[in-house]
């Protein structure tokens, strides 16, 4: 077209906004009426403006197009996993994430007929053993899955104790140049998304401390970092939190020389997920799917609706797949590369965010770093305060899950349905330091509920 659009109209400034709301609001508070506040201690406006921005907006470095769908599968028996894998992946799954609890399992057997060079897998061990590691295969597109760090901060324990942990993992990462960043943890214990992101590159920070004299510069740059995240419904929070996440990352590691692209995984929060008007979980998990895909994953894993409660299914893992299939290949999620870049609000979030975690992730570091703040306490105590005030607004109705504590069915009969316990479980077992507790919003309300059927 050679006629401007809208080249009649002169431009109007955020200051002119402003008074044209306030005249409109005849005589109403601006700022007590249309600015409301984040557990982040962010002010959301109801307008964002370019005179607002000295400088140009970002561009992401991430593609949404790109995004895989992953399907994740427990390895309980390694021949029905296999057949599960090839069936996930004829059914539309582009990646595949097998989580092993032991080392009795066949790896050759697992990836039979799985063409590796198409459809990239991940390993993700709840065990540390190198005897393991030299049964898997040497492929590019095949990642492990082991945060040593993570799995202390979930359990309380290193999975055999500090020194020879830290051995392992060295020979694991020589081996694979790759480790992984559990993030997951922190949100669905109650972290806000600030602390998210401050413990995601604090918990980092102590892993690329380790490496640094002992990885060779190359390595360094060949290393792949995954960090395993989970997103609620805040959408373009979420979007934002996972942008903040790159900018966080690309920052750290080129102060360390380590290769600065990052991949991240994201999963459904588990959070606010919910036994009681359970078909509700579907959509929540879509709109976190799509902040995912918009966010720049890599690779998004969806949380059936009923995997709170319910063993793994085949009618809850395909609609899962299916929500993402829908995005992808019906919703056009698949077209536009970039399409939260250009946006002023989702890029004051992203500048916010990322500010507001850098200034926590260097007080941590001034105060004796990650594993030094775990020992103390210090983190799960910020957690649990944060996750207090949570439940606290969910408790009031300001946090509302629908179905759950706004709109709930007295009709809905849970107890025979429960194949899972969906709480939290208490096991009396000796720990090194304070675990790291995931926990559901809406776990008690649930408890009182079951109890009176």
């Amino acid at each position: 077209m050679s006629k401007q659009l809208f080249s009649d109209f002169s431009e109007v400034s955020s200051k002119q906004w402003k008074q044209k709301i306030q005249a409109d609001l005849k005589g109403a508070d601006y700022n007590a009426t249309l600015i409301w506040h984040t557990n982040e201690g962010i002010d959301v406006k109801p307008f964002y403006h370019k005179d607002e921005f000295d400088q140009p907006l970002r561009t992401s470095r991430s593609k949404a197009t790109a995004f895989k769908i992953c399907q994740s599968i427990f390895v309980a028996n390694t021949e029905k996993s296999n057949v599960k894998s090839l069936d996930a992946i004829n059914r539309g799954a582009e990646a595949i994430n097998f989580i092993i609890p032991s080392a009795d399992v066949s790896v050759t057997e697992l990836l039979k007929g799985i063409d590796l060079t198409s459809t990239p897998v991940s390993f993700t061990l709840k065990f540390l053993s190198l005897e393991f590691l030299k049964t898997i295969p040497s492929h590019n597109n095949l990642m492990l899955d082991i945060d040593i760090i993570g799995h202390l901060a979930k359990t309380g324990n290193w999975y055999h104790n500090l020194n020879e942990d830290h051995k392992l993992f060295e020979s694991i990462v020589n081996q694979t140049n790759t480790f992984t960043v559990h993030s997951s943890l922190y949100q669905n214990a109650g972290a806000n998304m600030v602390q998210q992101l401050a413990y995601s590159l604090a918990h980092l920070n102590e892993y690329f401390n380790h490496f640094e004299m002992i990885l060779s510069d190359t390595q360094k740059q060949t290393t792949q970092i995954i960090f395993n995240v989970s997103v609620g419904t805040n959408y373009f929070f979420e979007i934002a939190k996972l942008k903040a996440l790159r900018i966080l990352y690309t920052t750290l590691a080129n102060a360390y020389n380590f290769n600065n692209k990052c991949h991240i995984n994201v999963t459904p929060s588990r959070r606010n997920k919910t036994i009681y008007d359970y078909n509700t979980n579907m959509l929540r998990t879509t709109t976190e799917c799509m902040s995912a895909v918009l966010g720049g994953a890599n690779w998004v894993t969806n949380l059936a609706y009923d995997a709170v409660y319910h063993k793994d299914n085949e009618f809850g893992e395909r609609i899962s797949r299916n929500q993402l299939l829908i995005l992808k290949n019906e919703s056009y999620f698949d077209k536009v590369d970039n399409p939260a870049d250009g946006a002023y609000y989702i890029e004051s979030l992203t500048t916010q965010l990322s500010e507001k975690a850098l200034e926590l992730f260097k007080t941590i570091e001034a105060n004796g770093g990650f594993l030094s703040q775990l020992k103390d306490g210090a983190i799960q105590k910020k957690i649990k305060e944060n996750a207090l005030k949570e439940q606290t607004q969910f408790n009031t109705g300001d946090h509302v899950l629908l179905g759950t504590n706004t709109y709930p069915n007295p009709q809905d009969k849970m107890k025979d349905e429960l194949e899972l316990y969906p709480f939290i479980k208490h096991n009396p077992v000796k720990t090194l330091i304070e675990p790291i507790i995931e926990k559901r919003l809406a776990e008690a309300l649930e408890q009182e509920r079951l109890k009176t059927e």
